[in-house]
């Protein structure tokens, strides 16, 4: 098992990257506190310890500097520790930067930018206090790393979790502390479902992926269980595009 005893906290756990996440770090031996906004989130945990893992759910809001406590918290309560903080939690709302409602604009920087910031405040302390520190995952995006159309405030969050990760890795290599940033492109999550739904889109959006398919959870899910485990051990700053190829094209 790769992350045997390991404390690892998820957000965004009730559905798509988070969901597989989770799941997949339960079944490699880690001790798993899953969040998310939505009380389904609950159901994820409840598969988690019927199958013979080990998990509680926290409902809380990332963009919330009481809720990351609380859950930061939790963690700590129950197991003592935390070796690994995946900040997965996130949200989508087109628009250009002429069509955009400001307090659209607001939310999505509060949840997507903000949210990492917190949970990466709150878990750092306690990653100090571990003798071999600890692992950060940020959840990126393409878009965050290339010209992305209609998506002017959800480029701009992801751009700036990408910078995010490289300070942070500059910050706290002394201390132990790995942080990583994956970049996904163009995933079958929930998120995506409507608009892939659309067959002009879906062409649209599949056309410029080399592999000329879309991601799925579980490629996300397999990219933070490299960056979680000792198999990254030299592995800190990097923003990996798990994408298809899309931003190398």
């Amino acid at each position: 098992m790769l992350l045997k005893e390991k404390v690892a906290i998820i957000t965004g756990a009730a559905s798509g990257f988070g969901k597989e996440t989770s799941k997949l770090f339960a079944d490699e031996g880690a001790k798993v506190i899953g969040v998310d906004y939505n009380e389904e989130g609950q159901e994820v945990i409840d598969e988690i310890n019927d199958n013979g893992g080990e998990a509680v759910f926290v409902q809380g809001d990332v963009s919330k500097a009481e809720d990351v406590k609380k859950f930061v918290d939790e963690a700590i309560n129950t197991y003592g520790r935390i070796d690994i903080l995946f900040n997965n939690a996130g949200i989508y709302i087109p628009g250009k930067v002429d069509e955009i409602d400001i307090d659209n604009w607001k939310r999505v920087l509060d949840v997507n930018l903000d949210g990492v910031f917190l949970g990466c405040k709150y878990a750092v302390t306690h990653m100090k206090e571990n003798s071999d520190g600890g692992v950060i995952i940020n959840t990126g995006s393409a878009a965050g790393l290339m010209g992305f159309p209609d998506a002017v405030s959800y480029a701009a969050s992801k751009g700036a979790v990408v910078s995010l990760t490289k300070a942070l890795a500059v910050d706290h290599a002394d201390d132990n502390i790995r942080v990583n940033c994956i970049c996904p492109g163009t995933g079958e999550t929930e998120m995506t479902r409507e608009v892939l739904e659309d067959e002009q889109l879906r062409e649209m959006f599949l056309q410029p992926i080399p592999l000329n398919e879309f991601g799925q959870p579980d490629d996300i899910a397999n990219a933070a269980l490299f960056l979680a485990s000792d198999l990254s051990s030299y592995i800190t700053g990097v923003a990996l595009p798990v994408d298809g190829g899309w931003t190398m094209s």
